[in-house]
């Protein structure tokens, strides 16, 4: 639990360490780190994927495979275009005008985890929206980009992708480098070096939220336990520090869906993160009340949360959540790749303070302000008296010497 409330002290030393290092260092420090962490020589392999490669690896995937992505796609932009805000422009009193207008964010980075897998789908999750709120440049970084991930990236328009990964291309994204442009925003989820480079860069350079290992809470009293436990397990592959809570207070249920558990996680194989994870960071507590169980899961703000039964009258106990599944077919896969939701949610307690991934997260809000002489005439005499009342007669005198 103290790595999950921020204090994981030596993911910071570490990071601490290789972000220093990257940003005083530059590209040489950022080959040193890459060829020590991930084993990959970056003299010798280069560290931008070519043209050719793409186009090589959208005739290697299948069409099945491209057809899947196209349809995720396809509905991520969908509920994107819908979280697009707007401009605006209002009369807020007689010669006193406000308004908002809204531009993008000018170069992003997308961090695409690639640890056993290079994580398709938050490519999606990170460049579709950025599409739509019409971001020019989008960096892309994996440390082990597949065929799957460079077509997408094709498919999305991506072209620059760099085989770079962990807390050393954070640092060459915040602080850029000769082969890295700086860009303006982080984005993406990570382990919890990443996680921690986020933190410490974000004094620099923007970041989306601390999105660290996943969670995933089912609150439930009863329900499929086979459906049950396999969400709590699809969680649980992430990574081996993934955490899987079942929150419910019958003992009886809860004893159903850990057996359940048990066999499944038996038919996954021995290398699988959730033969860690579920020992490691899963649980199942049983609460005497409903309101207690309730109680906890606002406290945990879980990433992902479950309702597969009563989901209207728990959904009205729950305020924090990145979030939350509704109905016993609702499994938590969907809403990771297909459902449209954004599956880059906060975690570690962040949902208490904010949501998931949205268009809003790639573009500025700019406030537009126009007096004319009926508002300034409506204006001065109080603004003057205010500014006087906080000593700024700077501030007074630019509305008086107007006079």
């Amino acid at each position: 639990m103290k790595v999950r409330a921020g204090q994981d002290r030596a993911a910071l030393r570490t990071a601490e360490r290789i972000v220093a290092e990257v940003r005083k260092g530059g590209d040489a420090a950022l080959d040193r780190w890459t060829k020590k962490l991930d084993g990959r020589d970056l003299a010798r392999d280069g560290m931008w994927i070519p043209r050719k490669e793409f186009q090589a690896a959208g005739k290697r995937v299948g069409r099945e495979f491209l057809r899947a992505a196209e349809h995720a796609a396809e509905n991520v932009r969908r509920v994107a275009e819908r979280q697009k805000p707007g401009e605006w422009n209002l009369q807020v009193e007689p010669g006193v005008r406000v308004g908002q207008i809204v531009r993008p964010i000018e170069t992003i980075g997308c961090y695409i985890p690639g640890g056993r897998f290079a994580l398709v789908s938050t490519l999606m999750m990170t460049a579709v929206p950025a599409r739509v709120a019409g971001v020019p440049r989008i960096i892309a970084v994996c440390p082990r980009p597949n065929d799957e991930l460079l077509a997408v990236a094709a498919m999305l328009g991506i072209s620059e992708v760099a085989r770079i990964g962990g807390a050393q291309a954070i640092a060459a994204l915040a602080y850029g480098t000769m082969r890295i442009p700086r860009v303006e925003k982080i984005f993406g989820p990570g382990n919890r070096y990443v996680t921690a480079a986020k933190q410490i860069a974000s004094a620099d350079c923007a970041i989306d939220l601390p999105a660290g290992p996943t969670e995933a809470v089912v609150l439930a009293n009863r329900g499929n336990p086979k459906w049950i436990a396999a969400d709590l397990l699809a969680q649980a592959e992430h990574a081996p520090d993934a955490g899987s809570f079942l929150v419910t207070t019958s003992a009886r249920f809860a004893k159903r869906v850990q057996e359940e558990v048990a066999e499944q996680l038996a038919a996954l194989p021995e290398e699988n993160p959730a033969q860690i994870s579920i020992r490691k960071s899963g649980a199942i507590l049983v609460t005497e009340t409903w309101k207690q169980a309730c109680e906890f899961v606002n406290r945990f703000a879980p990433e992902h949360l479950s309702l597969p039964e009563a989901e209207d009258s728990a959904l009205q106990a729950i305020h924090s959540a990145g979030t939350v599944f509704l109905g016993p077919l609702s499994a938590q896969a969907f809403g990771d790749y297909a459902s449209g939701s954004n599956h880059v949610l906060p975690t570690g307690g962040w949902a208490r303070r904010r949501g998931g991934l949205s268009t809003e997260d790639f573009v500025k809000r700019i406030s537009l302000q126009r007096i004319d002489q009926k508002g300034y005439q409506w204006m001065a005499n109080d603004v003057e008296t205010l500014a006087r009342a906080e000593g700024l007669l700077a501030h007074a005198h630019a509305i008086e010497v107007r006079r």
